[in-house]
């Protein structure tokens, strides 16, 4: 907590895959340590380079298994589904990402949901999507199953 974090911006500018630059400084407001999975209704999971290095902290991993176990909302986006798939919480499950991260959802035991860019899948709790294209379709599926009502 109090630490500043660099955050990166992914774009697709006509390359293999995406390109990445700097973002903005972010302040930590709490460590991991410090979170109680008990004290939350959701989880949110953004994508970036972060979920591959989260996905080693037993801590993290934890907190994961939480909200799976307690069938919370869970939304994960991009490569966010590499934390899923270190947590051991996707047998079974339908989850789209990044289409590089196919290989780790389909050895978590899920079944890989290859859509659009721009699209969403929900399987129950789950909500999950390939990359910030996606970013309308994936937060309304998650306020759906969050049972938000904007009118």
């Amino acid at each position: 907590a109090g630490d500043s974090v660099a955050t990166a911006i992914h774009d697709f500018e006509g390359q293999q895959t995406y390109s990445e630059k700097r973002g903005h400084n972010f302040t930590l407001n709490a460590t991991f340590a410090d979170v109680s999975a008990g004290q939350y209704d959701a989880l949110v999971i953004p994508g970036g380079r972060a979920p591959e290095y989260l996905r080693m902290n037993d801590a993290v991993l934890a907190l994961v298994r939480h909200f799976a176990k307690e069938d919370k909302p869970i939304a994960a986006i991009c490569h966010g589904a590499q934390l899923l798939a270190g947590a051991g919480v996707l047998e079974g499950r339908l989850c789209s990402a990044y289409p590089a991260c196919r290989a780790e959802v389909e050895l978590a035991g899920a079944r890989y949901a290859a859509i659009a860019i721009d699209a969403a899948v929900t399987d129950r709790n789950l909500v999950t999507a390939p990359a910030w294209p996606a970013h309308p379709a994936w937060i309304a599926q998650f306020l759906a199953v969050l049972g938000t009502r904007i009118e």
